[in-house]
């Protein structure tokens, strides 16, 4: 009998797999056997002591962990909407471009470039108070006598956390929403021009609903981004003042780097992630229905 032998393909494929396991299926591991554990990074011998689900029952009555779920969700909705609207008029406004439009969606991408490191360094010195750009600016036209303390104040800090978001992310719905223009067929927008619709009724029952398709995708991967929003914040405020900008995982890593409480930061960051899960899950949904619409009206 011939011995036994994997199949090529499997051979080829078994390092890249062992790679994988090594640097991501073990760590995973590691980290939900360590959220069932009171591990401590400054006492490492507590891995080794089971408490079951007492961390994730402390979750559900922590105070700070659902005000920075439900500061997470304010960003969620605040970005997502105004990029979206954002991005839905950028798209518009390019399309209309005969000449140079390759150019114009060249400078779209633009701000996709940037890691959020560089993004969060550039809005924190904008936003300052003595020096910032905007500070400037404001006192410059009149509108304002003294500086505004952006990044001291909660509410005016979020705002300033918001405008980065919305910065460098915005052309992610303006690039889907454009592609879905430019694939847009033209017969029912002459179809509507020549029953007489006016531009926004012709956008409103037309170019929307063909549009929305590619919106809910840039939706999609957009949440996943801001739900584990982290760089920016960290940069900008570090989830200051007093904690009145603290989000998800800006708290996770306090709890687990500055409190060395790893047994229930893992234990936060699997809820965590098993709430993007549903927001995804639900943007999936509604990608399924304006798709579903889309194919019954075209």
């Amino acid at each position: 009998m011939k011995a036994w032998r994997l199949p090529p393909p499997v051979l080829l494929l078994l390092p890249a797999v062992i790679v994988l396991a090594a640097i991501v299926l073990l760590p995973l591991l590691l980290s939900l056997y360590s959220s069932f554990t009171p591990f401590r990074l400054t006492r490492p011998e507590t891995i080794y002591d089971w408490v079951g689900f007492r961390n994730y029952e402390r979750i559900f009555t922590d105070a700070d962990f659902w005000i920075a779920f439900g500061r997470t969700v304010l960003l969620l909705t605040v970005a997502l909407n105004l990029e979206m609207l954002l991005g839905l008029g950028l798209a518009m406004l390019v399309e209309r471009f005969s000449r140079g439009q390759r150019i114009l969606r060249t400078i779209l991408m633009f701000p996709m470039m940037f890691s959020p490191i560089l993004v969060g360094f550039q809005f924190k010195f904008m936003f300052n108070d003595n020096i910032g750009l905007v500070n400037n600016a404001l006192q410059s036209l009149g509108l304002t006598d003294s500086a505004i303390p952006w990044l001291i104040d909660g509410t005016l800090a979020f705002i300033a956390i918001c405008a980065a978001e919305i910065w460098s992310s915005t052309s992610v719905f303006a690039i889907f929403i454009l592609a879905g223009l430019m694939a847009m067929p033209r017969d029912p927008l002459e179809a509507a021009r020549v029953d007489g619709c006016t531009p926004w009724q012709t956008f409103k029952y037309v170019t929307w609903p063909f549009l929305m398709p590619f919106a809910f995708i840039a939706m999609t991967i957009r949440s996943l981004d801001v739900a584990r929003a982290y760089d920016i914040i960290k940069i900008m405020t570090d989830g200051g003042p007093a904690g009145r900008t603290e989000v998800l995982w800006t708290l996770i890593a306090r709890t687990a780097y500055s409190d060395a409480r790893m047994g229930m930061a893992n234990a936060m960051a699997y809820v965590a992630i098993l709430l993007s899960i549903a927001f995804t899950a639900y943007f999936f949904s509604q990608l399924g229905k304006a798709r579903a619409q889309v194919g019954a009206d075209w």
